[in-house]
Protein backbone atom coordinates (compact mmCIF):
# COMPACT_ATOMS: atom_id res chain seq x y z
CA UNK A 1 0.00 0.00 0.00
CA UNK A 2 1.28 3.45 -0.94
CA UNK A 3 0.82 6.43 1.34
CA UNK A 4 1.35 10.08 0.42
CA UNK A 5 2.29 12.87 2.80
CA UNK A 6 1.94 16.43 1.58
CA UNK A 7 3.45 19.53 3.13
CA UNK A 8 4.16 23.16 2.38
CA UNK A 9 0.76 24.80 2.21
CA UNK A 10 -0.18 27.93 4.10
CA UNK A 11 -1.08 31.59 3.89
CA UNK A 12 0.91 33.84 1.57
CA UNK A 13 0.46 37.35 0.23
CA UNK A 14 -0.15 37.99 -3.46
CA UNK A 15 3.12 37.89 -5.33
CA UNK A 16 4.66 35.53 -2.80
CA UNK A 17 5.97 32.00 -3.15
CA UNK A 18 5.34 28.59 -1.64
CA UNK A 19 6.82 25.18 -2.22
CA UNK A 20 4.69 22.06 -1.86
CA UNK A 21 6.15 18.62 -1.29
CA UNK A 22 4.60 15.18 -1.56
CA UNK A 23 6.46 12.10 -0.41
CA UNK A 24 5.31 8.58 -1.22
CA UNK A 25 6.04 5.73 1.16
CA UNK A 26 5.12 2.09 1.50
CA UNK A 27 5.48 -0.79 -0.90
CA UNK A 28 6.50 0.99 -4.10
CA UNK A 29 7.77 -0.88 -7.13
CA UNK A 30 7.71 1.89 -9.66
CA UNK A 31 6.13 5.33 -9.89
CA UNK A 32 5.23 6.56 -13.35
CA UNK A 33 3.45 9.91 -13.43
CA UNK A 34 3.22 12.37 -10.55
CA UNK A 35 1.14 15.49 -10.43
CA UNK A 36 -0.59 18.24 -8.55
CA UNK A 37 -4.27 19.13 -8.75
CA UNK A 38 -6.25 21.80 -7.00
CA UNK A 39 -9.80 22.24 -5.83
CA UNK A 40 -10.98 25.80 -5.35
CA UNK A 41 -14.24 26.64 -3.56
CA UNK A 42 -17.20 26.23 -5.89
CA UNK A 43 -15.11 24.75 -8.67
CA UNK A 44 -14.09 21.33 -9.92
CA UNK A 45 -10.77 19.72 -9.11
CA UNK A 46 -8.39 20.67 -11.91
CA UNK A 47 -4.93 19.58 -12.92
CA UNK A 48 -2.17 22.06 -12.11
CA UNK A 49 0.93 20.25 -13.33
CA UNK A 50 2.16 16.75 -14.11
CA UNK A 51 5.55 15.17 -14.57
CA UNK A 52 6.53 11.83 -16.04
CA UNK A 53 9.19 9.52 -14.68
CA UNK A 54 11.71 10.89 -17.17
CA UNK A 55 10.86 14.49 -16.37
CA UNK A 56 8.46 15.59 -19.08
CA UNK A 57 6.14 18.24 -17.69
CA UNK A 58 2.75 19.74 -18.47
CA UNK A 59 1.11 22.77 -16.89
CA UNK A 60 -2.30 24.32 -16.78
CA UNK A 61 -2.39 27.55 -18.77
CA UNK A 62 -3.23 29.49 -15.62
CA UNK A 63 0.05 28.56 -13.91
CA UNK A 64 2.42 28.30 -16.87
CA UNK A 65 5.52 30.38 -16.21
CA UNK A 66 4.77 30.79 -12.51
CA UNK A 67 4.76 27.22 -11.17
CA UNK A 68 7.43 24.55 -11.57
CA UNK A 69 6.92 20.86 -10.94
CA UNK A 70 9.87 18.60 -10.21
CA UNK A 71 10.53 15.19 -8.74
CA UNK A 72 13.20 13.18 -6.99
CA UNK A 73 12.80 9.56 -8.02
CA UNK A 74 15.25 8.35 -5.38
CA UNK A 75 13.06 9.89 -2.68
CA UNK A 76 9.72 9.14 -4.36
CA UNK A 77 8.89 12.80 -3.90
CA UNK A 78 7.29 15.42 -6.11
CA UNK A 79 7.50 19.17 -5.59
CA UNK A 80 5.58 22.19 -6.77
CA UNK A 81 7.35 25.53 -6.62
CA UNK A 82 4.74 28.27 -6.82
CA UNK A 83 5.88 31.82 -7.54
CA UNK A 84 4.00 35.05 -8.22
CA UNK A 85 0.99 33.66 -6.43
CA UNK A 86 -2.40 35.23 -7.07
CA UNK A 87 -5.60 35.19 -5.01
CA UNK A 88 -7.14 32.92 -7.65
CA UNK A 89 -4.52 30.29 -6.80
CA UNK A 90 -6.26 29.79 -3.46
CA UNK A 91 -7.33 26.16 -3.24
CA UNK A 92 -6.68 22.81 -1.65
CA UNK A 93 -3.79 21.23 -3.53
CA UNK A 94 -3.70 17.47 -3.95
CA UNK A 95 -0.79 15.30 -4.91
CA UNK A 96 -1.43 12.42 -7.33
CA UNK A 97 0.89 9.49 -7.91
CA UNK A 98 0.36 6.82 -10.56
CA UNK A 99 2.01 3.44 -10.88
CA UNK A 100 1.56 0.71 -13.45
CA UNK A 101 -1.85 -0.37 -12.18
CA UNK A 102 -2.50 1.82 -9.16
CA UNK A 103 -3.17 5.46 -8.33
CA UNK A 104 -3.03 7.28 -5.00
CA UNK A 105 -4.14 10.74 -3.87
CA UNK A 106 -2.73 12.82 -1.05
CA UNK A 107 -4.86 14.24 1.71
CA UNK A 108 -4.61 17.77 0.37
CA UNK A 109 -2.91 20.90 1.62
CA UNK A 110 -4.54 24.32 1.75
CA UNK A 111 -2.94 27.24 -0.03
CA UNK A 112 -4.43 30.65 0.70
CA UNK A 113 -3.26 33.71 -1.20
CA UNK A 114 -4.52 36.85 0.49
CA UNK A 115 -3.34 40.20 1.74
Amino acid sequence: QVHLVESGGGLVQPGGSLRLSCAASGVIFRINDMGWYRHAPGKQRLVVATITRVGSTNYADSVEGRFTISRDNAKNTVYLQMNSLKPEDTAVYYCNVVGRNWEVWGQGTLVTVSS
